[in-house]
This record gives structure tokens, sequence and C-alpha cells, in this order.
């Protein structure tokens, strides 16, 4: 006896019990085979796996908590915290650039854990970025956090966009962002005098 199939039901592949490779392989496969290489010799083996799980880790970066905030019993002091450093990709060609992250600010109220600061600026750079907007988003998640609309963000970055290619030559590029209070040159000296010299690019 037979039994009528509805057309618009879609038929279900049978189980294989093995996971489909990550489509990231076959682009991986791609560009070595345009590079003149052999995905299938011995070194290059497991290459597109280690490729496209790296690409995968590098962009669901979790930072973890960041929210947690402590009271604070005064507003008219400078936070600085200074060392974090961070990499990330130049989405204009897709190459890694390394950034030394500082962060200052005036508490109203409330501060933030210190490791939250590693952690947001480890989750502004675990995309595809610029230097520029990774200072701003910085800032912009800062001030969320800290209620505070006094923040400094500074950044000092080497792009391999520029060391490997184009010009060859490593250069450091420097970008800041002052919001509130920061804006007053007094504090912002104030600010730049807490940094170490690798900071403000001094000896």
């Amino acid at each position: 006896m037979s039994q009528d199939v509805d057309a618009s039901t879609p038929l279900c592949p049978p189980d294989t019990g093995r996971q489909q490779p990550d489509p990231l392989e076959r682009i991986a496969r791609e560009l070595l085979l345009e590079l003149g290489e052999d995905p299938e010799r011995e070194g290059l083996l497991g290459t597109p796996a280690r490729w496209a799980r790296w690409w995968r880790e590098f962009i669901r970066y979790e930072p973890g908590t960041l929210e947690t905030v402590f009271e604070s019993a005064s507003s008219a002091e400078t936070i600085s915290v200074s060392g974090i450093e961070v990499w990330s990709l130049c989405e204009h060609h897709l190459l890694p650039f390394s950034c030394k992250v500082t962060v200052g600010y005036r508490p109203q109220g409330q501060v933030l854990g210190l490791s939250k600061f590693a952690r947001i600026a480890h989750q502004h750079a675990h995309r595809l970025q610029l230097q520029e907007r990774l200072t701003a988003d910085i800032a912009d998640t800062v001030a969320k956090l800290t209620a505070s609309a006094d923040v400094a963000v500074l950044c000092r970055g080497e792009h391999m966009c520029m060391a490997m290619r184009g010009i060859r030559t490593p250069a450091t590029m420097t970008t800041v962002t002052w919001r509130g209070s920061f804006a007053d040159p007094a504090v912002r000296a104030e600010f730049l005098a807490l940094q170490p010299p690798s900071v403000t690019g001094t000896r």
C-alpha cells in the first residue's frame, strides 16, 4: 500500500553523524589554490580547518561580564588604566594591528571594576575595525557603564597593513578621544601626567 507524500514538505537528509565542515574551510582551500599551493600536501592538510577555527574564535569573542560597578566616594578624582594590549583586524586589508589602550574617567558616584576596561577593549577589538572607531567605541562603552560623561581614551597602534605592504615601513598611530571635562586642557594635562612614557610617546 503506497502513501502520498506532500510535495511541499521537504525531505530531511539522512543523518550521517558527521559535522558539516565550516564554509570558511572551502574559502581557505580556494585561497591556497589561488596562491599556487597544494592544500593536500602534508604541511597544509589541516590549515583550512585551523584557519576557519581562528576566524570563528576571533569574531565570536565573548568578553564576559562588563557591568560590575562599585560606589565611589569622590567625583573629583581622575582614574586611569593603562597598558591594555589588544589585537584587531584592519577592515581595509584584513591585516592585523595591535593597540595599546589607556582609559581615563572621572567617576560620578560609581567606579567600574578594574578588569572590565580590558574586557571592553577586547570586545571592540575582536571585529573588523579602524583604530579611530575602536577608540570611540571604547569611550562610548566606558561612558555608558560608568554613567560618566568625563571619559578619555588613548590608543597607540602598529598596523601590519602599513608595515607589510605599500610603503612597508613600521609606524605608530595615536588616536585620542576626549569627552566631557577632559576637553579642559588642565584636566587633560593631569591625565597625561599620570601616564608612563610608553603611553605618551616620550622618553
